[in-house]
């Protein structure tokens, strides 16, 4: 037996197409603190939400627009793109993996390197983008820091990575490994030119990058309240048979440790890196 449980008063629907009104994408932010946000004002506020103090994760368009004065920067290297040398396939291709992403993205992949003036200083960032396979660490990422450290040393400029990544990148398996060494190897070559390194962790910064250059910076700098870690919390839960501390792979928790150095809102973080150049950069 067959029961209406709602009838339509007027069949089909009546409102026309000119009279819809959609709301615009983005219009306003939800923090996890359940706090809502108008778009606007967050990216007048650096993407940082003036209620609760969370910092939506960005990307490398929206830093050089908040590092580079009045926005302006040059762009290094914007050509070198990932390839499938390995011919790498788990739920699809990594090909075809790489198509999606650089069309979702508009980016060539999960790093970009610029020149600009910070303050008045003149100085290379490289900054990664999440959006891009979760900021992985891949043989590109690996080349295009060496190309931004090999342009400091030529023009004697500071260095900023901005870090956010889940880690290597596991379709390259171990060439992207193998960047770990290859980086290292030219911060040490930066180092001996009497040059700065900076690293300002965001959320999150795990895997080999933390293992690494990460930790490896002149000075280290982290967003608040940003997960920085090698592993997650289960993996080290099991490894170890015990409880960790609350928050242990908190920024907050690592500069207690000694691990960072400064806790930096990225409200502020323009005026403390100009500043920190000023201090500690060798002037040519």
């Amino acid at each position: 037996m067959a029961f209406d449980w709602f009838k339509r008063k007027a069949q089909n629907i009546t409102t026309s197409t000119d009279d819809k009104k959609d709301v615009p994408k983005g219009l306003w932010h939800q923090t996890p603190s359940g706090k809502v946000v108008e778009h606007d004002e967050l990216k007048k506020n650096n993407y940082v939400s003036p209620e609760d103090d969370f910092h939506v994760r960005i990307g490398s368009a929206e830093f050089f627009d908040i590092l580079f004065d009045e926005g302006k920067f040059t762009e290094l290297d914007a050509n070198v793109e990932s390839i499938d040398m390995l011919s790498f396939k788990d739920t699809k291709s990594y090909t075809d993996r790489l198509k999606e992403v650089k069309a979702k993205t508009k980016l060539t992949d999960s790093i970009r390197n610029a020149v600009g003036t910070v303050n008045g200083t003149e100085m290379v960032v490289s900054c990664m983008d999440f959006a891009f396979i979760g900021g992985s660490l891949g043989s590109v990422m690996g080349e295009k820091i060496r190309r931004a450290i090999d342009y400091c040393i030529e023009k004697r400029l500071p260095y900023m990575i901005i870090c956010q990544s889940g880690g290597a990148r596991m379709q390259e398996a171990t060439y992207s490994l193998m960047q770990l060494a290859k980086v290292q190897a030219k911060l040490a070559q930066l180092s001996e030119a009497g040059l700065l390194y900076i690293a300002y962790l965001c959320d999150p910064t795990f895997g080999g990058i933390t293992a690494s250059f990460a930790m490896t910076a002149d000075i280290i700098m982290a967003e608040p309240r940003a997960l920085i870690g090698f592993a997650g919390p289960r993996v080290i839960r099991e490894t170890i048979g015990r409880d960790l501390p609350e928050g242990f792979q908190t920024s907050e928790f690592l500069q207690e440790k000694g691990f960072v150095d400064f806790i930096v809102k990225r409200t502020e973080i323009k005026e403390v890196v100009s500043k920190t150049v000023n201090l500690l950069a060798v002037k040519a």
